[in-house]
Parts: structure tokens; C-alpha cells; sequence
């Protein structure tokens, strides 16, 4: 009895997660989470817009990526806004050629129940968390349909998935952040592009630093222990291991992944 050929070697077996000749688009990638997943998606070789409304945070991304020997070009924008994002997207484009993958990552927080929170901080989270996942997705779409390949990746939350205290506003919008990308799944599948979600607990970054310094001063130590304690892992996450999972969700190997919501918490959902 003769043995079944042998199949030909994956060339990319050796190096996976590779992104060789994709252009990656990452909104917030000035710090944080978004710095993070730029500058390894960078590495991995694809050549990075890096958006941000900062334009001081954008171009010291945009630096470090072609330090180390990468390509990356920096857009200023508010995702807040339709018309910037519209503009940064043609000049993303002009630079480094369309865009293969979005990964949807700029967001803001807020601390509040129904009870106190006001409309001019539910609008704004909602302009930035909601819109702003809306008008990075209208802009990048299209194209990826026309070509018919393309992945979009967006940030929502452990807030998402469960209730959170005093995350009232913050929690409406990363749960529209799941409902868009499932969406975005069903209605794109037919043309290659795959749309997944991460859901975070908490991850250390400048923002949470800055945040406990603001409103605990000389309570920092405690209030970060307390964060820490929350996931019984006993620790936050921090922003390189979100990107590792961005990477995989982003590249060929999760090409038969789409439309689904992935919790990285530190043991959150499993208490």
C-alpha cells in the first residue's frame, strides 16, 4: 500500500503571524494598547498608518517603527470626526497604498451609573467609542470589498460581555462595538473580510496611570493594586500581550476566525 503524498511545505510555517506587504491602519496608535499593536504589526512587516488626534504621540510611534527599521507614516485625526478620518484615510492611502487591515482602537473611559452620568459624557463617549469604530469602518470597507480581501479589527471591552460597576456609559458603547462587529461580519463574509473583536479587563497603560493620578492623588500605589486585584490572575494585562493577540486575529492564521468577540482578562470571566 502506497502512503499518501506528502503536502508541500508552508513557507510561512517558520515565521508565522507574518504580515509582509499588508498596509495595517491602527486609530489611537499614539500610546497604549494602540502604540503597541502598531509597532508589532510593524515588525511583523507591514507598513503602518498610525492615527491618533495627538500629533506629537502619532509621530513618536511613527518614529520608533522606522528605527527599528519599519514603515509607518503618521495621520492626525479625531475619529470623533467623520470628515477627519475621511481625510486621513486618502492620506493614508496616497502614502502607503490601500488599506488591508483596520484595527479600530481608539477609545475613551468614563466612570458612572445611570444614575450620575450626564448627557454631554454619554454623547461623547459615544461620539468617540461608538462613531468613531462607525466612520474608521465606512472608510476602509469599500475598498477592502472591492478587493475583496481585508480585516478589520475592533477594540470593545470585558464590558461588553458583563456588567461592570459605574461603567454606564463606557459599557453602552463597547457593546456596540460587539453588535457592529458581528455585523460587519455577516455582511462582509462574502467578500474575504473577516471582522473580530478583543474584549479586554485591564490593561496597564499611560491612560490608567494618568487616570489614577488624577483622581486618587497620593492614593496611586493602592488604587493600582486594587486594579491589579481584579483579575484573578492578579495582575493587568499590558498592552503587548493585547497586540499578540490583534497579530493572530489580523493574520492568515485566524483566516477561518470571523464575527467573534475575544475575552482577554486574566481569568475575569471565569470567577
Amino acid at each position: 500500500m502506497t502512503s499518501p503524498p506528502v503536502p508541500p511545505a508552508d513557507p510561512s510555517a517558520s515565521e508565522p503571524f507574518r504580515l509582509d506587504g499588508r498596509v495595517a491602519w491602527v486609530t489611537g496608535a499614539g500610546s497604549g494598547i494602540g502604540r503597541a499593536i502598531a509597532l508589532l504589526f510593524a515588525r511583523q512587516g507591514a507598513r503602518v498608518a498610525v492615527l491618533d488626534r495627538d500629533r506629537a504621540a502619532a509621530d513618536a510611534t511613527t518614529a520608533a517603527i522606522r528605527a527599528a527599521g519599519g514603515t509607518a507614516e503618521s495621520c492626525q485625526a479625531d475619529v470623533a470626526s467623520g470628515a477627519e478620518v475621511e481625510r486621513a484615510h486618502r492620506e493614508a492611502e496616497q502614502r502607503l497604498g490601500p488599506v488591508d487591515i483596520l484595527v479600530n482602537n481608539a477609545g475613551i473611559a468614563h466612570v458612572g451609573s445611570a444614575l450620575d452620568t450626564g448627557e454631554a459624557d454619554f454623547d461623547r463617549i459615544y461620539a468617540v467609542n461608538v462613531k468613531g469604530v462607525f466612520h474608521g469602518t465606512r472608510v476602509a470597507l469599500p475598498g477592502m470589498v472591492a478587493r475583496r480581501r481585508g480585516v478589520i479589527l475592533n477594540l470593545a471591552s470585558i464590558a461588553a460581555l458583563i456588567g461592570l460597576e459605574d461603567r454606564y456609559a463606557y459599557s453602552m458603547s463597547k457593546g456596540a462595538v460587539l453588535a457592529m462587529t458581528r455585523s460587519v461580519a455577516v455582511d462582509a463574509m462574502a467578500y474575504g473580510v473577516r471582522c473580530n473583536c478583543i474584549c479586554p479587563a485591564r490593561v496597564r497603560t499611560p491612560f490608567v496611570d494618568g487616570f489614577v493620578a488624577k483622581n486618587y492623588p497620593g492614593r496611586e500605589a493602592e488604587m493600582l493594586a486594587r486594579l491589579a486585584a481584579y483579575q484573578p490572575i492578579g495582575r493587568m494585562g499590558t498592552p503587548e500581550e493585547v497586540a499578540q493577540l490583534a497579530l493572530y486575529l489580523c493574520s492568515d492564521a485566524a483566516a477561518f476566525i470571523t464575527g467573534q468577540a475575544f475575552p482577554i482578562d486574566g481569568g475575569v470571566l471565569v470567577k
